[in-house]
């Protein structure tokens, strides 16, 4: 009886043992697969629940104007973010967090009503807002360190500038152009983290040169202050939707003002219509009317088809080209091209046109530029429209003579004037002169670039005698007339086109574009202002505006005045060398 006890325990002492033995292999097994087979899987695994890859960008490089002003820089500042899963009751934060940021609460709760273990509450937040929802306490909620794009100027130069978005990258303008030097290096590092997911740790390297390069316009904050001004009187006193105005040194084609009216402000931009944002100056064309006057007569004469005292017969205001009619505002009749230019008479351009060829007229004023990008460091620039004389009509040679057929953008005929200014040499226009890193250090410096011979020294000199001629006493552009310089320049009025191709009885863009002083150009001045209602004339509505900006920036950049007398008469023996 024992004997057999004794075996029943040593069998199932047996089974037991195996049972262990069993369930030790298959523990054993596992950790092997866990740890030969499977090892660097879970390792990875495990890291993601206390390790995460962080980005950090370097402070974005600042924008100055040409003598080293601020426009735009970037200031220190915080982020708000928030981890919804450590909220007691994410309705009450809600609540309290978009009072606090004025916030709508509805929208901020559906953002704290996710999985996502971070969301973000406020990116870029001001030092007050930081404040008051530190006041708060609430848990979950942190803050983290950001970089904010800052305008002091505001509106001035505002759609020259452009802006950044909230993740720092160029929208528009020169900070859109230019990101790529602007915009701080990144770099990636990783935080360790808790099971509650506060970071604790961090391998973060420190590169040299974090911070972006620093941007140099040649646009002169003063200058542009005082365009800026004047525009927006112009536009206010003749109700008129908008306004342009450019100032060029036509000796090396840098910018020195570039404005708009109505502004914006970069520091707010989303407050302000889409259409407003853009630098219209390079990216809208339109038909130039009058002011391309001055080409078809340089054209002329830079073919020996017209001197500047060749006649024409205009026809006593109406002139008939096959079923059409060319009008006159007033009616002449016998006038040479100096007068043609002087009173503005559309039939006059129209036969200087026909008298020197379709072929001669269209590419004298290719050469001039128009027809294609000027090359301006902006975006979104436009080439115009110039249709090749091949497929012209009898009609189109005499309506480009005097600016209709044809459209240019603002930087396009004011870079086209600087090369009548510049003794026929065309340059390439350009609003950024240097870069430099965040120590000052010049990196880049840009040089100004002759593009081509457009015209003789001797044409450029005789069509700034006629556009001088404009701005004396009868001539269509006596407003524009400066104290103690003579300028020259020309009126344009251009009806715009209606939706059904016609041109508007009521709706027109009035324009002046000159150079001052006449015998030695140092700036070159447009003024176009967009559907005026209280009079339409170039010559009364841009004409003041050119004076105003012109007498200033001659002043401020202390160019010595010469009697008129003087500068013409120096102007005329230039001319007949």
């Amino acid at each position: 009886m024992k004997k057999d006890y004794r075996k029943k325990i040593r069998r199932r002492m047996l089974v037991v043992g195996c049972g262990f033995s069993l369930v030790l292999a298959v523990v054993l097994a596992k950790a092997a697969q866990i740890q030969i087979w499977q090892g660097d899987d879970l390792t990875r695994k495990a890291e993601k629940d206390f390790k995460a890859s962080r980005v950090s960008m370097g402070k974005r490089g600042a924008v100055f104007d040409a003598h080293y002003r601020e426009l735009a820089v970037t200031l220190d500042t915080q982020s708000i973010g928030a981890h919804p899963n450590q909220m007691k009751n994410r309705n009450v934060a809600a609540r309290r967090l978009a009072k606090a940021l004025g916030k709508n609460r509805r929208t901020l709760s559906k953002q704290l009503d996710t999985k996502h273990p971070f969301v973000w509450v406020k990116r870029q937040a001001t030092p007050r807002e930081v404040t008051t929802v530190e006041a708060l306490s609430l848990p979950g909620v942190v803050f983290k360190p950001a970089h904010s794009r800052f305008y002091p100027n505001q509106s001035l130069a505002g759609q020259v500038i452009g802006f950044t978005g909230v993740d720092g990258s160029g929208l528009e303008g020169i900070e859109f152009h230019y990101d790529s030097h602007l915009r701080g290096r990144t770099d990636r590092f990783t935080v360790l983290r808790d099971a509650r997911g506060y970071g604790f740790d961090a391998e973060l390297s420190v590169l040299p040169n974090y911070t972006g390069q620093n941007v140099i316009l040649t646009i002169d904050a003063n200058i542009q202050f005082v365009a800026e001004e004047v525009l927006e009187a112009t536009v206010d006193e003749f109700d008129a939707n908008s306004g342009m105005a450019v100032v060029m040194d036509p000796k090396t084609g840098a910018i020195l003002a570039m404005a708009h009216y109505p502004f914006i402000d970069p520091n707010r931009y989303r407050k302000f219509k889409q259409e407003r944002w853009r630098n219209r100056i390079v990216t809208d064309a339109f038909e130039p009317g009058s002011t391309l006057k001055i080409f078809t007569a340089a054209a002329a004469l830079e073919s020996k088809s017209s001197s500047s005292q060749s006649i024409f017969y205009c026809e006593n205001g109406v002139y008939r080209v096959g079923r059409n009619l060319i009008h006159d505002t007033h009616p002449y009749g016998w006038l040479t091209l100096k007068k043609i230019i002087k009173f503005s008479s559309n039939i006059g351009a129209a036969k200087v046109a026909k008298a020197m060829g379709d072929k001669t007229f269209y590419q004298t004023l290719e050469r001039f530029g128009f027809g294609a990008k000027t090359g301006i460091d902006c975006p979104g620039e436009s080439s115009g429209r110039l249709t090749s004389y091949r497929r012209w009509r009898t009609i189109d040679a005499a309506n480009i003579a005097f600016g209709q057929g044809i459209a240019v953008s603002a930087i396009q005929l004011t870079t086209a004037v600087a090369a009548i200014a510049n003794d026929g040499f065309l340059m390439k226009p350009y609003l950024v002169q240097a870069i430099t890193d965040q120590n000052g250090r010049l990196l880049k410096n840009t040089t100004p670039k002759r593009i081509r011979r457009v015209i003789s020294a001797h044409t450029a000199r005789t069509v700034r005698g006629m556009m001088a001629a404009v701005v004396d006493e009868g001539g269509t552009g006596v407003k524009a007339a400066l104290d103690r310089y003579q300028a020259g320049g020309k009126t344009g009025t251009a009806q715009k086109i209606e939706p059904d191709g016609g041109y508007s009885r009521k709706r027109f863009i009035s324009s002046f574009v000159g150079l001052a002083p006449v015998h030695r150009p140092k700036v070159v001045v447009l003024v176009a202002i967009d559907e005026p209602c209280k009079r339409h004339y170039g010559g009364t509505v841009a004409a003041p505006a050119f004076r105003r900006i012109t007498q200033a920036a001659l002043s401020y950049l202390e160019v010595a005045p010469i009697e008129k007398s003087i500068q013409v008469s120096s102007m005329i023996r230039k001319a007949g060398t």
